[in-house]
């Protein structure tokens, strides 16, 4: 989920560079080639417009992505600690385990691939 939340976050950042890359152009080709349309609608204001928008939205994302980064962080430190008491507990009482199932084995790779994103 983090990788998604990391490319969301780098779209709004190349949409932004875009849209001022995009008003530079305009505000260049209007003034380049339409010096008299001084009274009409200014498409490049409307962008300006656009790009507000756009940041606020980003604005409004970013809380939720860092809070989303930091509870999968407490998460993994918690799975962590609990794993490692269950260890612990299982060499102080000599316990002995029975194999571990494919579906077992699965689901500890992918809890792995996980904790290696952060």
């Amino acid at each position: 989920m983090e990788e998604e939340v990391d490319k969301l976050e780098l779209m709004f950042q190349k949409a932004d560079s875009d849209l001022d890359y995009i008003q530079y152009r305009l505000e260049y080709e209007i003034k380049t080639n339409h010096p008299d349309s001084a009274g009409e609608k200014n498409p490049v204001t409307e962008l300006s417009a656009i790009k507000t928008r756009y940041q606020t939205l980003y604005a409004r994302f970013k809380p939720i992505a860092d809070e989303q980064k930091e509870t999968k962080s407490c998460i993994c430190a918690t799975f962590n600690k609990t794993r490692t008491m269950i260890q612990e507990l299982q060499k102080q009482t000599d316990l002995e385990l029975s194999p571990m199932t494919e579906e077992e084995k699965m689901a500890i790779q992918q809890l792995k691939s996980h904790l290696s994103d952060l």
